[in-house]
């Protein structure tokens, strides 16, 4: 494989349009400034790029309810209100902004499937809160839930393992799947009792059958990369275990030092560690098969330089001979 076959990242107005207006945390910038930053680093010649894709209302109804879908569009036309309890704002667009956020991650995981990259990275994406009939800590859909339902229901693929290191615990992804025990979720953020949503305590391991199929692993406030490294072998041996078909890695930017609404201070070091240590996972499982979504972050600066330590990763961890042969995966899937 050439590297600019090995990873692929989504760029485009579309999805760059994902972002609350106002002065709202979330803002329009975060795909603008990363993607600066990655040319700066000449980045940009190592990756293929993809145009964002829209999601379809059969798309998003694998994971959200109908009725939530049609409220989402009706405030998309007038841009008033709210589609949780006050931190998500819709705005006008806003239904097309999310369905492409949607759409692109699945146009991501597709492209693995088929074996036309073995990387891919969507940096406006990774919505973890959404929940399926409302939205939440400014994610309208949740494309990680959406993927995971995708790739079973399309690929036939069972056991994902979903790995999340952004400072707000995935509580979208982990309650949806949380009785499901091919589901392998790894999350580290900082402690819920510190931290919205409040949740991801370390006693919350899965429901019953799926009892010790996920991890949460709450960091203190002032947690930085010293700490983090210590916490992190053990889920890498966990994962390992697990054997995933497929790994689903959210990069949120809010865990480094200095962002305004958390309190860890990790540097981007980790993002560049982790991502590679899931790289290297996956290639050991002969498959290499890893989306990565960038997920939250508030500081402009951070979002820049976690998510191209994010890029270098996918971009330089060697392919195993598995993969140098095409081992991909479907190669039948369009």
């Amino acid at each position: 494989m050439e590297k600019s076959d090995i990873a692929h990242v989504t760029i485009g107005d579309q999805i760059g349009r994902y972002g609350f207006p106002d002065g709202h945390p979330f803002g329009p910038h975060r795909l603008r400034v990363f993607w600066e930053e990655a040319m700066r680093l000449g980045l940009d010649a190592w990756v293929s790029t993809c145009t964002p894709v829209l999601a379809s209302w059969a798309d998003l109804v694998r994971f959200h309810t109908p009725d939530y879908l049609a409220l989402v569009q009706e405030r998309s036309r007038t841009g008033m209100g709210y589609l949780d309890y006050g931190d998500t704002p819709a705005f006008p667009g806003v239904f097309d902004a999310a369905s492409y956020v949607v759409g692109s991650a699945l146009d991501a995981m597709e492209k693995i499937m088929a074996g036309r990259c073995r990387r891919a990275f969507v940096p406006i994406a990774g919505l973890h809160h959404a929940r399926p009939e409302r939205a939440g800590g400014f994610c309208v859909f949740n494309d990680p839930g959406v993927v995971i339902h995708a790739l079973r229901e399309k690929h036939g693929v069972q056991r994902i393992a979903y790995i999340d290191i952004d400072a707000h615990h995935g509580d979208g992804v982990f309650y949806a799947f949380e009785s499901d025990p091919d589901i392998i979720f790894v999350d580290l953020h900082q402690d819920g009792h510190t931290l919205y949503p409040g949740t991801g305590s370390a006693d919350e391991r899965g429901k019953g059958g799926a009892e010790g199929s996920k991890l949460n692993i709450p960091l203190p406030p002032g947690a930085n990369d010293a700490y983090f490294a210590r916490v992190w072998p053990p889920a890498v041996a966990f994962l390992n275990e697990q054997k995933p078909e497929f790994f689903i890695l959210q990069t949120g930017t809010d865990s480094i030092a200095g962002d305004p609404l958390t309190q860890l201070r990790l540097s981007s070091a980790t993002h560049f560690m982790v991502t590679t240590g899931i790289v290297q996972l996956a290639e050991s499982l002969g498959h290499g098969r890893v989306l990565a979504l960038g997920g939250g972050g508030y500081n402009e600066k951070n979002v820049a330089k976690g998510w191209c330590e994010v890029v270098r990763a996918l971009v330089e961890t060697p392919v195993s001979a598995t993969g140098e042969k095409g081992g991909t995966g479907n190669t039948d899937t369009p």
